[in-house]
């Protein structure tokens, strides 16, 4: 009856893409924690709080029946306040955001034009939806305009959504936001931008790289609370009207149990947090600055500019050897490797936070030096 699993697990192994949970270990550069938030005592007290107030644990149900909390509306009206959209909408958690929202909007007859390097829960999303997709090479937005223009060309007549990443997980590097802002305009098309790397770190009050763009009745917005806010869920800024479509469609959001109300509770106080937090995200700049100059000097590498910086070293062995090595120095460094990543581009992915300082960076360095010297071809 498990021939099959164990078969494929077996290939997996052979190719040296067997994936297994680890428990952490090490000096912390592999999570998402990029403000040191998720174990801080602000976001704590907020959850004593919550509790202290009668806060409950569980929702019962979905929004639609009992589920729906006073503090699911609280956080959705302070989110839309807080990043500028009209409304926001509350999901379990971003992949589950992503997914729902690109599965109901888009409609019948419609494109969704992607950049080939986002999030595998747009992948699943479009899988999930009746509108054509077609891909346009990473942050190519006249390869995007080209698509559009050949796609009404063959008769496409429905509406285009644009889908994008503010700042990509894998490779740390910024989208052009502007040049999709204003494709988006010129064909009067939706733009779905993920913030899910920006959120807390970048933009005023660290309200993400998007933020010029919130607002407007064609950008729906992505926010994830489990990254740099430290908490979990997804947020979904969006236009009042799409946000009533997806309580009425979204079949996600309808037949799933609403989220924790005390989560929902801890998030408001994260954004509370993020708003007043410069001098963190100044700490985390300088990090970024430091480790930029290190990388070059020592490794000879060029960084990426973001908080996420790739050490690309092809093949899936050279990335899982050079992980381990990394490890075993005290550091926890993960392997990234295909799927996630194209073939042939299989990296190490060291996530710069607050958890370490410029000492322990410096250190860091030094060993990934040493270790890629010693890589085999």
């Amino acid at each position: 009856m498990l021939e099959r699993y164990r078969e494929d697990l077996a290939k997996l192994a052979a190719r040296d893409r067997l994936r297994a949970l680890a428990p952490r270990a090490g000096l912390d550069f592999a999570s998402n924690d990029y403000l040191a938030l998720a174990e801080s005592p602000e976001l704590a007290a907020a959850a004593s709080a919550a509790l202290a107030r009668g806060v409950p644990i569980g929702a019962g149900g979905s929004r639609l029946l009992r589920g729906n909390h006073p503090e699911h509306e609280a956080l959705e009206g302070e989110a839309a306040r807080f990043f500028g959209s009209e409304s926001a909408l509350y999901f379990s958690a971003g992949f589950s955001a992503n997914e729902a929202l690109l599965a109901t909007a888009p409609q019948r007859h419609d494109l969704i034009l992607y950049d080939s390097l986002v999030h595998a829960s747009a992948h699943d999303g479009m899988r999930l939806s009746l509108a054509f997709s077609a891909k346009f090479p990473h942050n190519d937005a006249s390869a995007a305009e080209e698509a559009i223009r050949a796609w009404r060309g063959k008769g496409g007549r429905g509406r285009v959504w644009i889908v994008v990443e503010s700042l990509y997980s894998m490779d740390g590097d910024k989208a052009p936001l502007d040049d999709f802002s204003a494709l988006a305009a010129k064909n009067e098309a939706f733009l779905v931008i993920d913030e899910a790397h920006a959120t807390g770190v970048y933009g005023p009050g660290g309200r993400g790289l998007a933020a010029r763009f919130e607002g407007a009745e064609n950008v729906v917005t992505l926010h994830t609370c489990g990254k740099a806010l430290g908490v979990m869920g997804g947020l979904l800024c969006l236009p009042r009207a799409l946000r009533d479509f997806l309580i009425n469609r979204c079949r996600p959001f309808i037949f799933a149990t609403a989220p924790s109300p005390l989560v929902a509770a801890i998030v408001r106080g994260a954004l509370t947090l993020i708003e007043r937090a410069d001098d963190r995200r100044a700490a985390l700049a300088a990090r970024v600055a430091f480790a930029g100059e290190e990388l070059r000097r020592v490794c000879g590498i060029e960084p990426s500019g973001s908080q996420i910086q790739p050490i690309v070293v092809g093949a899936d062995s050279r990335a899982t050897t050079l992980a381990a090595r990394m490890q075993a120095h005290g550091y926890d460094i993960r392997a990234i490797r295909p799927p996630t990543v194209p073939e042939g581009a299989a990296r190490v992915r060291i996530a710069l936070t607050l958890h370490a300082s410029e000492e322990e960076l410096a250190r860091m360095i030094a060993h990934l030096g040493e270790e890629l010297g010693r890589l085999e071809p």
